[in-house]
C-alpha cells in the first residue's frame, strides 16, 4: 500500500501536470488521458486487470493476489484529488523526480511479493524464466509503449520518459540490490574454529567450514565461510581481526540468499 501510495505520487503530482509520459500499462493510462481524458484509474484497472490473467497462467498465486492489491490501491490512490501539482519548466526536473519514486516504490512492491501488473508482470515473467533483471526486463517493454507515445506528447516530452523510465528502472535495481543483498566472508587462518565460534555465537548466525588444500603446499586447511547481513557486516570484520589480525579475508556482495524459496532468486 505504502508503494502504490508513492507510484500514484509520481503519476498524479510529476508526470502528467508536465505532460510525461510512462512505459507499459501506465503509458497507455496517460495517453488515454492526454487524448480521450479517460481517467487513469480506469485504465489502469481495466487493462492491469487483463493482464494479470497472464500472470496466473506464469506466476505464482501469492504474487498474483499481491499484484491485485497493488493494483486495487494504485487505482484508488490516482482517483483521490490533486493539489498542487509540481508544474514546472524544468521539466527534466519532474522526469527524474518521477522516476525515483517510481523506482522506490515498485521496489516496495516487489518486496513484498507483488507487481504493478502492466509490465511489472511481464518482466516477472522474463526474470523467472530467462534470470533478466526485474528493472532491466521491465524497462526493455516500457519502452516499446513510451517510444511510439511521441506522436501524442511530442519528441521533447517522448524523451524526457525515456529518462524517467531509465532512471526508475536504475533505482528500482539498486532498491532491490541494496535491500536484498548480503555479504559473504571467506577466512582463510589457522584460528577458524575460534573465529567461526566467535562469529556464531556474538551474531547468532550459522557458520560453515569447508575443506580445503592449498595447491602449492599441498597443506591441507579449513576454510571459513559465512554470509550476514548488511547490518552486522560492520561487526564481522573487528571479530576477525580480534582473534587473528594475520587472517586472508576475501569478502564479496550477493544480491540474494534463499534457503526455502528458490524461485524468489
Amino acid at each position: 500500500m505504502v508503494g502504490a501510495v508513492i507510484y500514484a505520487l509520481a503519476i498524479n503530482y510529476f508526470l502528467i501536470p508536465n505532460r510525461i509520459g510512462e512505459g507499459g500499462v501506465t503509458g497507455l493510462t496517460a495517453i488515454g488521458y492526454y487524448t480521450l481524458k479517460i481517467s487513469p484509474a480506469l485504465t489502469n484497472l481495466v487493462l492491469n486487470g487483463i493482464l494479470m490473467l497472464v500472470g496466473w497462467r506464469y506466476l505464482n498465486r501469492q504474487t498474483v493476489y499481491y499484484s491485485l492489491w497493488a493494483v486495487l490501491w494504485i487505482s484508488i490512490f490516482l482517483k483521490i484529488p490533486v493539489f498542487m501539482p509540481y508544474q514546472t519548466s524544468q521539466t527534466l526536473i519532474a522526469a527524474v523526480t518521477g522516476g525515483v519514486l517510481m523506482g522506490i516504490s515498485m521496489g516496495l512492491i516487489f518486496r513484498a511479493g507483488g507487481t504493478i501488473a502492466g509490465s511489472t508482470i511481464l518482466a516477472k515473467i522474463v526474470n523467472r524464466y530467462l534470470g533478466i533483471r526485474n528493472g532491466s526486463a521491465m524497462l526493455f517493454f516500457d519502452l516499446s509503449v513510451a517510444i511510439p507515445s511521441a506522436y501524442v506528447i511530442g519528441f521533447q516530452n517522448m524523451l524526457l520518459t525515456v529518462a524517467e523510465l531509465y532512471v526508475s528502472a536504475v533505482v528500482l535495481n539498486k532498491f532491490l540490490d541494496a535491500v536484498g543483498a548480503k555479504r559473504s566472508v571467506m577466512v582463510f587462518s589457522e584460528h577458524n574454529q575460534e573465529i567461526g565460534q566467535a562469529l556464531s555465537s556474538q551474531l547468532g548466525q550459522g557458520v560453515t567450514m569447508l575443506n580445503a588444500t592449498g595447491f602449492y603446499r599441498q597443506r591441507r586447511q579449513d576454510v571459513l565461510y559465512y554470509i550476514c547481513s548488511q547490518q552486522n557486516w560492520t561487526r564481522v570484520m573487528p571479530i576477525i581481526a580480534a582473534i587473528d589480525p594475520e587472517a586472508l579475508v576475501v569478502t564479496d556482495q550477493i544480491r540474494s540468499v534463499r534457503g526455502v524459496n528458490l524461485s524468489k532468486l
